[in-house]
């Protein structure tokens, strides 16, 4: 337990921060895995104009701060105890800075800023990108490069950071100017905190968040030259890409009041894998936060998709580089902050209930999509909608419709999934703020036909930084013992189904998805460019 001076032992931690879309959230963490101390701050979202999602970086860098002081004083521990720090956050979300000054340029745009989807549907229509796939579907013909396949079913996404930095480099003469002079960093949310802990150190990030960016080339394991000469992104500004399990360095003295060595940068969803401990082929982990993520582990190959499966990195931890397919429905916990300002209902724990108090939405069909739909649909254009209202809809039918197309669109992510990858699923794990919902979660499990397992703390993300940071410093000695600290979960099997392997879903949902996939379909298209 930690070194032994003048007979006292002194217990050691690990201390984990997930910046997250709506909170920055601190723990500290024990040898067994428990939250010893925690402390949390909101994430204020500026909308500046309509589309457009932004963060200050300077209120991102004051809550870091305020988090991590806060967990450790919570813990009523010092912080020299503090063996490594991990860090967690969402993906995509990017700035860009002056290398000497470490002023920003502007202020971080959002993954579900829309700023540049009409640019994005107009290079996916172009003459450029056609040849773009023409040329790679006969180059894939002749050598069956799994790459080339891939780069033949290239197709842009708002959520990717690509079009978004264009538009920035674009608009914004400084950091057009700074990157023809090579003083311009881009980084996303890890990149730039580790650039404001190390004093300007160091400008790194690792595979997981970069290949989320959209513009790294997972197969070659590097930044794309290809993508950027073909959209003009300078090279120069892209941060160092190294390994989830790294020595990034140690915090400026300055900071904390001594140095803490930062052992683990990860993207939110791959570090929720990790902490789900789905490190093998076939796990597959469901996040239900802002969105929803659905991950499969798909071993040591990318998976090159066809329907808007997007190839990431899990973890490269030593030379083990880890590969998930990832599909994600953009609104989840959002339709359901969206259901309570709009006084639905008061708190969210009654939401399962007062969907249960009634025997079926009544002919109600909710589209959440108030940021467009992802895959398989692929329609950044798509309106969010509730369809089939009658004078006899309560608020208890339009609460189940809403929570009803939450666990559609994961059945949606999950047969995509399935057809996709063509990967025998071995285990499925849910986590995130909306699996605390029961409703949700049965009728998830209900159109899986499978057992699906949710465990009892359902912030995974920073657990997950923390076991790659504590392995790191051999805090923690293995997989094996990570394995053996997660607790019992809550268990959802299918209805009617003694061991949780049905194969065919709830047949009574059969129609209410039909009409449901009715309504996804009048809803699409509906924000003409």
């Amino acid at each position: 337990m930690g070194s032994h001076r003048n007979g006292f032992t002194k217990e050691s931690f690990i201390l984990s921060v997930d910046v997250g879309t709506t909170s920055i959230r601190c723990h500290v963490y024990d040898k067994e895995a428990e939250i010893r101390g925690s402390c949390s701050t909101m994430v204020v979202p500026l909308y500046p104009e309509v589309g457009h999602v932004e963060m200050d970086p300077e209120a991102i860098w004051e809550g870091f701060i305020t988090v991590v002081k806060g967990a450790v004083q919570d813990a009523g521990v010092h912080m020299r105890q503090i063996e490594a720090l991990g860090i967690s956050t969402q993906r995509a979300t990017f700035t860009t800075w002056d290398r000497r000054t470490g002023i920003p340029f502007h202020n971080f745009i959002s993954w579900q800023d829309q700023r540049a989807a009409d640019l994005v549907k107009s290079w996916n229509r172009s003459c450029t990108m056609t040849a773009i796939q023409g040329v790679m579907k006969v180059l894939y013909f002749f050598t069956r490069q799994k790459r080339l396949l891939s780069a033949s079913r290239l197709v842009f996404s708002p959520q990717h950071v690509t079009f978004r930095l264009v538009w920035a480099l674009t608009h914004y003469k400084q950091v057009r100017q700074a990157a023809t002079k090579g003083n311009c960093c881009f980084g996303t949310i890890d990149t730039w905190l580790l650039f404001k802990l190390t004093k300007g150190k160091v400008h790194a990030t690792d595979y997981s968040n970069a290949s989320s960016t959209g513009i790294f080339d997972a197969y070659q394991m590097c930044w794309s030259g290809f993508l950027s000469s073909m959209v003009s992104i300078p090279l120069s500004i892209f941060p160092k890409v190294e390994n989830t399990s790294y020595d990034f360095g140690y915090t400026d003295p300055s900071i904390f009041g001594l140095p803490i060595p930062i052992m683990s940068v990860i993207a939110d969803q791959q570090a929720a894998m990790f902490g789900e401990c789905c490190f093998d082929v076939g796990d597959v982990k469901i996040t239900m936060g802002t969105g929803t993520f659905v991950d499969i582990n798909t071993g040591n190959t990318p998976h090159t998709s066809s329907a808007g499966l997007y190839p990431l990195v899990g973890w490269k931890i030593g030379s083990e580089v880890v590969y998930l397919a990832e599909g994600n429905a953009a609104d989840t916990g959002t339709a359901i902050k969206w259901a309570q300002e709009l006084e639905l209902f008061s708190d969210v724990q009654e939401t399962s209930d007062m969907a249960y108090s009634v025997s079926d939405s009544d002919g109600v069909c909710f589209v959440p999509s108030f940021n467009g739909l992802q895959a398989p649909l692929n329609d950044p254009k798509a309106c969010a909608s509730l369809m089939g209202l009658k004078q006899s809809t309560t608020k208890s039918h339009l609460i189940r419709a809403i929570l009803e197309s939450v666990a559609f669109r994961n059945k949606q992510l999950y047969d995509t999934t399935l057809r996709e990858t063509h990967i025998p699923i071995t285990k499925i794990r849910v986590d995130g703020g909306v699996s605390t919902n029961n409703f949700v979660m049965q009728l998830t499990a209900d159109l899986f036909g499978r057992k699906v397992s949710r465990p009892h703390h359902y912030e995974m993300s920073c657990l997950g930084a923390a076991f790659v940071a504590g392995l790191g410093v051999g805090y923690w000695s293995s997989r094996e013992e990570l394995k053996k600290l997660q607790r019992a979960d809550d268990a959802f099997l299918p209805k009617g189904v003694p061991n949780g392997s049905a194969s065919s879903p709830s047949r009574e949902y059969v129609p209410v998805i039909q009409s449901w996939e009715k309504a996804l379909r009048r809803s699409m298209n509906w924000y003409k460019p």
